[in-house]
């Protein structure tokens, strides 16, 4: 995951920024809001892959054939998990800035952090929560310790499902960001112009 945001961080920004400047007309190449859904609909697919990759694994394991998979069967997930932190990460952080006011610059950074630990509480109660609901009476949870007997392959699928959702509320704020920006712009269209006038009485 390290590697992909190392790799493709100097790429996009010296490859493709320029190309896609010349289409977006955006000097960063896509719109930040842009890249930060980028980075939601990759951690879809991430998601989506996991849970196609462990279905392999868990068919295999409950066969009747000796189980012989790579470790690079985790190669693509992780790459995109990488693809999803260059994206939506990065993206997050750059948006922060322009949004305050340069004598709370460092906030943006803390707002990031922020965010991530409650997304890790976020995940551990999640994971709480199915491993208690899905072994009730008995059953095995899909969280079982041994994965052979679990499903994590439908954990995967809940959290793609769950990220989905997460990307409908994103459109829903970028929506209501777009007015307010919209709305704010007009307002200092109409401060500005008013003090226009009121220096053009005086004069």
């Amino acid at each position: 995951m390290l590697l992909t945001i190392t790799i493709w961080i100097p790429v996009y920004d010296r490859v493709m920024v320029p190309f896609l400047a010349k289409f977006t007309q955006e000097p960063r190449g896509l719109n930040l809001k842009t890249r930060m859904g980028v980075g939601i609909i990759l951690s879809i697919i991430t998601m989506v892959v996991s849970a196609i990759v462990e279905t392999i694994r868990h068919d295999l394991a409950n066969s009747n054939t000796t189980v012989v998979m790579s470790a690079m069967w985790l190669v693509p997930q992780f790459v995109l998990l990488g693809l999803t932190e260059a994206f939506n990460a990065i993206g997050q952080l750059e948006f922060y800035y322009p949004e305050l006011p340069s004598s709370m610059s460092s906030l943006a950074t803390v707002m990031f952090m922020v965010s991530m630990a409650v997304a890790s509480l976020v995940a551990s109660l999640l994971t709480k929560i199915v491993d208690s609901i899905t072994g009730q009476g008995g059953g095995v949870s899909w969280l079982s310790s041994d994965i052979d007997e679990g499903h994590v392959d439908y954990y995967y699928g809940l959290l793609s499902f769950l990220t989905l959702l997460n990307f409908v509320y994103y459109l829903i704020c970028c929506r209501v960001h777009r007015s307010f920006s919209s709305s704010e712009s007009r307002l200092s269209h109409a401060t500005d112009k008013e003090r226009f006038d009121g220096i053009e009485r005086k004069t």
